[in-house]
């Protein structure tokens, strides 16, 4: 219970870096230092292919592209543009808005307990994950698989320069 307060309480500080920090990178930064305290209750959790994929998918590929466009784009206060009162009061109502529709929706939610008789320790272990993938999900997998596939091959045409072409 305690690793779980921890890794609660280290993931609420780092979200919270992530709308506060002035600079982009550093929030870039909080926010991977978030993906990893989730990936932690993943793991909490029982289910180690989400801590994985999470951590590689998110806190590694994505992740990277963002510190890449964020410096190509060379954000900083100089270049931005000031923003008026009436959108700052705009955002506080929509942010106020969102909030009161998300208390209203989880007002009378209760949470089920959990069954020591039913309870299958083994859900979310990456061989059963597997063993659904591939038995009941064959198909859709493998439509996904040629899907990116023929993506890699329209980027890669597309990508390609011709003879005599110059970009930039």
């Amino acid at each position: 219970m305690s690793l779980f307060l921890f890794i609660s309480f280290v993931a609420l500080l780092s979200a919270l870096g992530v709308v506060l920090a002035k600079n982009p990178v550093h929030s870039v930064l909080f926010l991977i230092l978030t993906f990893f305290t989730l990936s932690g209750h993943y793991l909490l959790l029982n289910a180690q292919f989400l801590a994985v994929v999470n951590i590689i998918v998110y806190a590694g590929a994505i992740m990277v592209l963002f510190l890449f466009v964020i410096m190509f784009l060379n954000l900083n206060e100089d270049t931005e543009p000031h923003k008026p009162a009436l959108a700052k009061f705009a955002a506080a109502i929509a942010g106020g808005s969102l909030l009161l529709i998300l208390v209203a929706a989880m007002r009378n939610i209760s949470p089920a307990g959990y069954d020591a008789a039913t309870f299958d320790s083994q859900i979310g272990m990456v061989d059963k994950l597997g063993m659904v993938l591939f038995r009941d999900y064959a198909l859709p997998f493998e439509l996904a698989s040629i899907l990116l596939l023929a993506a890699m091959v329209g980027s890669v045409m597309l990508g390609k320069r011709e003879t005599g072409e110059r970009n930039f």
